[in-house]
């Protein structure tokens, strides 16, 4: 029998070697050669066999099958529907026994087996411990929660109940999975695991406040690393939803000091969803205070590094809030769920606002709970939550509204006790006022009125007055096909918008295989629930039900982001819930268990989930791609015109981001083929420039290709007359 050192050298071998051979194969490779999210299947088997080889014997049983469960989350992922277009996932009922998906159904069969008979003898406990502990009634109240989030609807109900049960029964053998490992470990090592738990989460007492101390500090770095390595390698540091490629260019020209920009010769060959075009000018219509702080990024050229910088900022705010309200071990348990948090790690990859609505909320909750804290009043903390107000409505107003009335009440405190305080709150209310009013001097410029927002302008003008404002009625709406499926905003919308976001935070706020909603059910499940509790559930509820007033989900991208910030009181829940359910056990022991099983769980996201998701969905998401970024160097377009064929989106939104803002620059100047008419007027607005042809992904199928270079402007008016004529 080798010793332990030659058994973990050859784990690390087997496991290197498996990887390698994984990397090299051509089924684990997309169609253009780029590595697919199959990949984590090979990834799991190999930390697997790691994990077995380098735990002691004792721990084995355990280790074996956590490892089961990691392989099993992989091969499960393989049964999803998901991709880089836009769309929910869904597990694919109809198409399991496809050749493509079969061995991972086999797999799971072969998990669910394997659970059934670790669970023989051990069931009765567990049925035990549901009755004493829960409450039979209670416990069939929240397994129906379980279920309906675990998928979302599908056009067709007999796939939506079929996948319903199958989703349940795919989070059901997960979870099971995680007890054996649990019920496995070692009684001889309880007090060992509740000792290292201890020096790593700490205690929960925190009366002397928050502080920044070493484990604050080093999460925060880890996110920002993680973040900045998902935007360079997954994202590609480029934008890929619309919103994102107008927040870039408005923060590009608020970086050179302009308000809007010259109006560029031929209008329409530069045309662009979310772009104002006037007489003289255009500009981006929406808010100034997202495009402001990525103008930080965009005048050092890195834009694309401002949402991690800001996402390693909040969670340093996170988990002094949290150190606030709760203390030291919650705080330091939810900081860690944060930092493994798939919906929170990919939105500080991108250039969308949501980052900075987090930053902002959570500066100003903060410094209101250091007010409620405090004996004397924080001044600066005072300033600092009237800032993070303001900002907040400087980018979303709608949520800058909502924290405001919550901060507000919760700053005053119960009737009769909030006197003392009513002068910080005031305080705090006028600096957040002088702040958002920033908007007011912006809005008359742009819009012709300080009351009128240029994004609701927009709108109004392209889709018709009223159709992209709050409430309810037959005209709310843009007609995205796919994305809100009934005319109009009533009660059904509401009841269909709700069900997609919650089945996003179950799949997103965590990434667990046994549902992302389990932790917080879990909080349920063992209450009572405490103070700060009911006010993060408060702050949750109220975000949810100010956007059921709007007639837009938020679609699939980045999670529920319309409603993120309920994303870190859903942390905080589901660390009271790991916290409190442990509590329910009778030895410190067996708590420790349930808080190591959480923390495997983490794990398993980052090495399993996370990888999944940034390969098979965010990598060339909605066929965005950087490719003209490479195409530009490796061609030597110089000073030239680039004229791109494909769809407005993705194909010349994805070009155009490279425009520079001065189209006079000995720089390539990327236009819209759409026809000889305005190629000709595009020819004489820029002459003297070479010319060259660039075919987009909706056309190529693929790769953004070259078509043409240096091509006479007589063939280039000849193809593009053709190519119109062939158009139906």
């Amino acid at each position: 029998m080798p010793g332990p050192r030659v058994l973990r050298a050859m784990g690390v071998a087997v496991a290197a070697m498996l990887v390698v051979a994984a990397v090299r194969a051509d089924v684990f490779r997309g169609p253009e050669g780029y590595v697919s999210g199959a990949i984590v299947v090979p990834l799991a088997v190999a930390l697997a066999a790691i994990l077995l080889t380098f735990v002691d014997r004792a721990f084995r049983p355990a280790a074996g099958w956590f490892s089961l469960a990691l392989v099993g989350q992989a091969a499960a992922l393989q049964l999803v529907r998901a991709g880089f277009m836009i769309g929910y996932q869904h597990f694919a009922v109809t198409d399991l026994l496809s050749p493509a998906r079969l061995p991972a159904l086999l797999f799971l069969l072969l998990q669910a087996a394997f659970v059934a008979w670790g669970m023989r003898g051990r069931s009765g406990a567990v049925g035990r411990f549901i009755r004493t502990r829960i409450g039979v009634s209670r416990a069939i109240v929240l397994t129906g929660f379980f279920v309906l989030a675990s998928s979302t609807l599908s056009v067709d109900p007999r796939v939506y109940v079929a996948e319903l049960l199958f989703a349940s029964i795919v989070q059901t053998i997960a979870l099971f999975t995680l007890v054996l490992a649990a019920m496995s470990w070692p009684d001889s090592a309880d007090a060992l695991l509740a000792r290292f738990l201890d020096r790593l989460l700490g205690h929960e007492h925190a009366v002397e406040g928050a502080r920044l101390d070493r484990w604050g500090i080093v999460t925060a770095c880890a996110v920002t690393g993680i973040c900045a390595l998902l935007a360079f390698f997954s994202y590609q540091r480029h934008p890929h939803v619309p919103d994102e490629v107008v927040y870039l260019y408005h923060a590009r020209y608020f970086a050179r000091g302009m308000l809007t920009m010259p109006l560029p010769p031929v209008p329409e060959a530069f045309n662009l969803d979310l772009m104002t075009f006037e007489a003289t000018r255009w500009y981006s219509p929406v808010p100034l205070g997202w495009p402001a702080v990525l103008a930080i990024g965009a005048f050092f050229g890195a834009a694309w590094l401002v949402n991690p910088v800001l996402n390693g900022i909040n969670v340093l705010l996170a988990y002094g809030l949290l150190f606030e309200l709760y203390g030291r071990r919650t705080a330091r348990l939810g900081t860690l769920f944060l930092a493994c948090s798939p919906w929170f790690l990919f939105m500080g990859m991108n250039f969308m606002t949501h980052s900075l609505t987090m930053t902002a909320a959570l500066a100003a909750a903060l410094g209101v709970a250091k007010l409620r804290r405090a004996a004397a009043v924080p001044w600066a903390w005072v300033t600092i939550a009237g800032i993070g107000i303001g900002v907040l409505g400087l980018i979303r107003p709608l949520e800058g509204l909502t924290v405001a009335v919550l901060l507000g009440l919760w700053g005053l405190g119960r009737p009769g006790r909030g006197l003392q305080r009513l002068g910080p709150v005031a305080v705090i209310a006028i600096v957040s006022i002088a702040v958002t009013s920033i908007t007011f001097p912006y809005n008359r410029e742009l819009a012709g009125s300080a009351t009128t927002f240029p994004l609701m302008a927009y709108t109004d003008s392209i889709y018709g007055v009223g159709t992209n404002a709050l409430g309810f009625g037959a005209n709310r709406g843009l007609g995205w096909p796919g994305l809100d499926p009934f005319p109009g905003h009533g009660l059904l919308d509401v009841l269909v918008n709700g069900n997609l976001n919650v089945f996003q935070v179950n799949t997103e706020l965590l990434g667990w295989a046994v549902g992302s909603s389990l932790p917080v059910l879990l909080l349920f499940a063992a209450g009572p629930l405490r103070t700060a509790d009911r006010r993060m559930i408060v702050g949750a509820v109220a975000t949810i039900a100010i956007h059921s007033i709007y007639w837009f989900s938020g679609g699939p991208d980045f999670g529920a982001r319309y409603w993120y910030l309920i994303l870190v009181p859903c942390i905080a829940l589901a660390a009271r819930g790991v916290l409190s359910f442990g509590a329910k056990f009778p030895t410190e022991g067996h708590a420790a268990r349930v808080q190591a099983s959480a923390i495997a769980l983490c794990l398993a996201t980052l090495f399993v989930f996370v990888p999944w998701r940034a390969i098979d969905k965010y990598f060339h998401y909605r066929n965005m791609r950087p490719d003209v970024r490479t195409l530009a160097a490796t061609h030597h377009f110089g000073k030239s015109i680039v004229f791109v064929r494909g769809n407005r989106h993705p194909d010349y939104a994805s070009a155009a981001i490279y425009n520079p803002l001065d189209l006079s620059a000995d720089e390539p100047i990327y236009v819209w083929d759409r026809g000889p008419d305005l190629a000709r007027q595009v020819l004489s607005a820029f002459p003297g420039r070479a010319i060259h042809i660039v075919d987009g992904p909706t056309r190529t199928g693929g790769r953004f290709r070259v078509t043409g270079t240096n091509v006479p402007a007589e063939e280039l008016l000849s193809t593009s007359a053709a190519e119109v004529r062939r158009q139906p």
